[in-house]
């Protein structure tokens, strides 16, 4: 691998210089990948078709219509807590907002998703595991309440490791608001997919991603509410391999199909367009 090296790190007149690293590995079979393939393979290797973490603007780009996409989250966390472990949170949120480029763990806004109008919300595992506070609940809701208000569909893909620490019940308090702003959705009956991926754990499993009117994942996307320890602890008995996988929720009737990333725009616009044409037939 010394071509690799080479594209590393180049020394010029005795001075190191950094150049950004051209090739990634995939962590799942270790094959070696051309990042730019990998990129325009939307992040699935092209050697083992494992679904590798998503960029949240990408993951955007690759589901809502070109030039169609309108952001409207704007919200920032507080630190009403003062809330303090190995660093004081208002720290922590620096850091993750400068790691992550955006105020919180969502993004999301008006797009057309094959031709149908939607609100769109992303949550970025880039932001501190993709945890849900006090700003991811207010913006899943408020995305609720545009669709609702505008007559659009809702799509929200999830990512989280769950209720963020932090913000202790102030975070617990979000699973019952989501769920309740979709109530104005179901009340219009316009269309509600939710998109599971790696990972959706904890209290986003909880409560708006698992209550949609259809439910896809990405393949092998880890989803569940605690850890495989935890349960196994509780129940006191052996887990099945994989149970905690996309595959072995769709065998179980907890998703209704697993869609690679690839295929998933086309199967989400198919999905919203029958939806849409039902509540208009309804005249609704």
């Amino acid at each position: 691998m010394a071509l690799e090296r080479l594209f590393r790190r180049r020394r010029t007149q005795g001075e190191v210089r950094d150049v950004p690293e051209l090739w990634t590995r995939c962590p799942s079979c270790d094959a070696p990948i051309y990042k730019k393939d990998l990129e325009q393979n939307l992040y699935v290797c092209p050697k083992c078709s494992h679904h590798i973490r998503f960029p949240a603007m990408r993951r955007i780009e690759s589901l809502a219509d070109a030039g169609s996409f309108e952001q409207t989250t704007r919200l920032k966390p507080a630190d009403p807590l003062h809330f303090t472990d190995t660093e004081p949170y208002a720290k922590r949120l620096e850091r993750y907002q400068k790691e992550a480029g955006r105020p919180d763990a969502i993004v999301g806004g008006r797009c057309l998703i094959g031709g149908v109008p939607s609100v769109l919300m992303v949550m970025d595992a880039a932001f501190a595991g993709g945890s849900m506070g006090s700003v991811v609940g207010e913006e899943i809701t408020r995305g609720a309440e545009l669709a609702a208000q505008e007559g659009r569909a809702l799509v929200i893909v999830s990512a989280s490791g769950g209720a963020r620490m932090q913000e202790a019940a102030l975070s617990l308090m979000q699973m019952a608001k989501t769920t309740l702003a979709l109530d104005r959705l179901w009340a219009k009956r316009l269309p509600y997919v939710s998109i599971l991926t790696d990972p959706t754990t904890g209290g986003v499993t909880a409560s708006f991603a698992a209550i949609a009117d259809v439910i896809f994942a990405e393949p092998g996307a880890l989803i569940g509410f605690a850890g495989p320890r935890v349960i196994k602890q509780t129940i006191r008995q052996d887990l099945p391999e994989g149970f905690q996988r996309s595959e072995f929720l769709l065998k179980h009737g907890m998703v209704d199909k697993v869609v690679d990333r690839r295929m998933l725009k086309e199967a989400v616009a198919r999905v919203l367009k029958q939806l849409a044409g039902g509540a208009r037939a309804a005249g609704v």
